[in-house]
């Protein structure tokens, strides 16, 4: 721990739903669920719309779905946008030192040590709040949450407490202060698996995490585990700013309370772990095509599998599959202490067939949770659309798509400099329909000629049937 709050940690505020909002000006305000949009999909992100219902990440989207009112967009990813607006964000970032540390595509630390800077509470506080608004110009008004600390751990508490576009400085001596009342779920490591293991002695705050000590602490969690946490209730964290690191592997592992051999229960197990591990590399923008089982017995033996598959990926729906695989060819007789995913030989994400990965769309998966007449023929073959992807058309210009199904394919055309735009409906094979690039968002020249878009005075239509000709 130092004796100046010179780390700085930001967490872009909602990030994949933010860019979407931005790029989308008819979602602004509106709920916003990004991930997988088929029948068996996780979400990624949900804007903090969707979140007052109860949406969030790693959540199935058939629960989202539940979840969330009418009206609700529900989009497919789109890496290279969230990937272009990261790096605008990084940039920034090492404008103000030369130790900066992504984390994922929305997260990093900063050595704040590093540059030339106040490090005076006042000092690190006008620094930040001249951040924030430089992101939000640069971006087209992403927020971030920034929280500045004398270790990583402080500075990542912090830039959670005041959640969206808020700001935290902890001032040295009184990290004890915020670490306390909080819940023990604040700190790293505490997952729902310890966090009932805590509970179950009583141990709801990081305050009663602390008056515990380190032999109860390692006899009740293992040795590497318990001391972690003790010093973590102690803001005991002296990790450095380590400049572009670049994990080499993704994982989740839980250690249960009581050893687990119930063949549905251990499914259901591989099957949270391998949300966790997909939500993680999606964020990042990265897959990986080697998956690892890691099974711990009550012995505390410890046996790994693994798996390396032709290309990557990052679904944790086919993580999962892999796991199911390699859990199969393990003796689990005697019971599991301890399950772990992981997935390693990461790569930049390449975008793969999108339904390849979800079931065939025989319905519309429309943003708005409008479907076709359940009665309709289903369509001979997959539609190559998904709900939010970019597209161009030969005389509308740049647009996404709102929905498709049955050889249809609903545009509204709109983009973050234009006001909400019409919507049209197209066949599937349109020749003057094609995928799009990402829009550029940033501000126009004022000597240049403003942008065509949509005409502010045409009224915003409810969107046609997209089983309706074009």
């Amino acid at each position: 721990m130092r004796r100046d709050p010179s780390i700085l940690h930001l967490d872009l505020d909602a990030f994949f739903a933010a860019v979407e909002q931005r790029d989308k000006p008819s979602l602004r305000g509106r709920p916003v669920v990004v991930g997988g949009t088929g029948g068996r999909g996780v979400v990624s992100t949900a804007s903090y719309e969707a979140r007052a219902f109860g949406a969030r990440s790693a959540m199935s989207t058939i629960e989202a779905r539940r979840l969330c009112p009418p009206g609700t967009a529900f989009l497919g990813s789109r890496f290279a946008a969230y990937r272009r607006t990261s790096d605008v964000v990084m940039a920034l970032l090492r404008e103000l030192s030369p130790l900066v540390e992504p984390v994922s595509i929305d997260e990093a630390y900063v050595d704040l040590a590093a540059g030339d800077h106040d490090l005076s509470v006042a000092g690190v506080t006008a620094l930040a709040t001249d951040l924030k608004a430089r992101i939000a110009a640069a971006t087209g008004g992403v927020t971030g949450s920034v929280g500045i600390g004398t270790s990583k751990a402080i500075a990542k508490i912090g830039s959670e407490l005041r959640k969206p576009d808020g700001l935290t400085v902890v001032p040295p001596g009184q990290e004890l202060d915020v670490l306390h009342p909080l819940p023990v779920r604040s700190l790293g490591g505490v997952g729902p698996a310890t966090a009932e293991r805590l509970h179950q002695i009583a141990v709801t705050t990081v305050g009663d995490l602390h008056r515990l000590s380190l032999v109860d602490l390692t006899s009740l969690l293992g040795q590497a585990h318990g001391t972690g946490l003790h010093r973590l209730a102690r803001a005991d964290d002296d990790r450095p700013v380590v400049a572009d690191r670049e994990a080499k592997s993704v994982s989740a592992e839980e250690t249960y309370a009581r050893d687990l051999s119930d063949p549905v229960r251990l499914g259901a197990e591989v099957d949270a772990l391998a949300r966790r591990v997909g939500t993680r590399l999606r964020s990042s923008g990265t897959s990986g095509r080697t998956v690892t089982l890691k099974v711990r017995r009550p012995d505390f033996s410890t046996l790994t599998r693994s798996s390396t598959l032709p290309q990557p990926i990052d679904d944790p729906r086919l993580i999962a599959e892999v796991a199911h695989r390699l859990l199969a060819g393990i003796d689990r007789h005697a019971g599991v202490r301890l399950l772990g995913v992981g997935v390693s030989g990461l790569a930049t994400f390449v975008q793969g067939d999108l339904f390849a990965l979800d079931e065939p769309p025989t319905t519309t998966d429309l943003p708005v949770d409008e479907s076709p007449d359940p009665e309709q023929p289903a369509p001979t073959a997959a539609v190559p659309w998904y709900p939010g992807q970019d597209v161009e058309h030969d005389e509308h210009g740049a647009g996404w798509v709102w929905g498709s199904g049955l050889n249809r394919v609903t545009v509204r055309f709109e983009g973050p400099r234009t006001p909400p735009g019409r919507v049209r409906t197209f066949a599937g094979d349109d020749p003057a329909l094609r995928p799009g690039s990402p829009p550029d968002w940033t501000p126009p020249d004022p000597s240049a000629p403003d942008p065509s878009g949509p005409d502010p005075s045409e009224p915003d239509p409810t969107p046609p049937d997209p089983t309706a000709a074009g």
